[in-house]
């Protein structure tokens, strides 16, 4: 439930601060603590100043729950769940959470909104960037990357909507290297419904594999468009799975039945494309490429639409957990339980 307008439009971005801290960020989880973590992430204001890192240094403090699998030994693989432009929704993040334990797979998920004093930015995506958010989630790889009972090799990241896009640009290299050194990246990357009709594009990609699931009656963010960007990253030789669940809308895998939402802001009309090697923006109608950020705010306000439909839908749902099951034992290597 986001739009990639809010990474690009600058100008219109809040910032956002800390919430009081209670103790000192968690730098390190050497220790092997879990459950829920305060740790220092960066809100840049859209991908040039996250590729750059020209956002404001002195970070802001974020918050996530850790979970590690009742029944596992030794060190095991891990996923950071990145939540949507709704934030955390109750029966969505905390039920795929519960479903990757199963599996015995630790889980990190991450609040992008509530420390930085947010609740959504469904209805105005340029409340917050989404280079925010996967700046969050980076921050969150490389401290999953310090805990003892966690395999570094074997950390992958999970989103919805929003969550979903950084699920996608989280393997694009120059937005990895925004916040993490050196080699640790994702080893795996599931994408919910991710918003596609923007799609942000560079050079190099880290190459882990990847999965899309989408709802064929997504008025959202349509599958078509994510079906597009797919083929562009298996071109780029990246290994890319999509699923589309005919019939399904947007949001498919939470508790509520569907309806539509007349305030909702979506990007599905807008025909652009976000270099973020050269920080510039393609517009896909006419050619023209936009540098200028007040340019590139200007077209974003021109193409968003209201409205969409969003509600569970139980086959699509029942068929997503045995795909992520699936997707994750392949990749991750696991027993089957």
């Amino acid at each position: 439930m986001r739009t990639l307008v809010s990474s690009v439009a600058a100008a219109f971005v809040l910032l956002g601060t800390s919430s009081p801290l209670l103790a000192e960020p968690a730098s390190s989880l050497a220790d092997g603590r879990t459950g829920r973590l305060e740790f220092r992430s960066a809100t840049p204001s859209g991908p040039t100043e996250l590729v750059r890192r020209t956002y404001p240094a002195a970070g802001t403090v974020v918050a996530g729950t850790l979970a590690l699998p009742q029944t596992a030994d030794g060190r095991m693989p891990a996923m950071v769940i990145a939540h949507g432009s709704g934030g955390i929704l109750p029966g969505r993040e905390d039920a795929w959470a519960a479903r990757l334990n199963a599996l015995g797979v630790a889980t990190f998920v991450v609040d992008s909104f509530t420390p930085r004093g947010l609740q959504s930015t469904s209805r105005d995506q340029s409340r917050l960037s989404t280079m925010a958010n996967l700046a969050d989630a980076l921050a969150a790889l490389r401290l999953l990357a310090t805990h003892p009972r966690i395999d570094s090799a074997r950390i992958g990241v999970m989103g919805f909507s929003r969550g979903g896009q950084v699920a996608l640009y989280s393997a694009l290299e120059p937005l990895r290297q925004g916040m993490v050194d050196g080699d640790l990246r994702f080893a795996a990357h599931v994408a919910l419904y991710p918003s596609c009709s923007i799609p942000y594009r560079a050079e190099r990609l880290g190459g882990a594999p990847i999965l899309m699931l989408l709802g064929g009656a997504d008025d959202y963010t349509p599958a078509a468009a994510c079906r597009d960007y797919a083929g562009w990253f298996a071109a780029k030789g990246v290994p890319i799975k999509v699923i589309t669940y005919e019939g399904a809308y947007h949001d498919f895998d939470i508790p509520d039945p569907p309806r539509f939402l007349p305030a909702l802001q979506s990007a599905r009309g807008c025909k652009a494309e976000v270099d973020v090697d050269s920080g510039s923006v393609r517009r896909l109608d006419s050619g023209e490429v936009l540098r200028d950020q007040t340019a590139i705010s200007a077209y974003f306000r021109t193409c968003m639409q209201r409205g969409a439909t969003m509600g569970r839908d139980a086959t699509a749902l029942a068929r997503a957990e045995q795909d992520v099951a699936t997707f994750l034992r392949n990749t991750f290597k696991l027993q089957v339980r």
